[in-house]
């Protein structure tokens, strides 16, 4: 779908200025974008 495709570069911009803001939200987002693509590849999502 197009929705997946313009929704990961918004979502990685968002991630990325968070991480800047508050480095210790490192691995929270990590393991939450780990859990979002492996969901979404079991249930084939995209």
């Amino acid at each position: 779908m197009n929705v997946n495709l313009a929704l990961t570069p918004l979502i990685s911009l968002i991630a990325g200025i968070l991480i800047l803001m508050v480095p210790r939200l490192l691995n929270y987002i990590v393991a939450i974008y780990l859990i979002v693509i492996g969901v979404v590849g079991l249930f084939g999502l995209h």
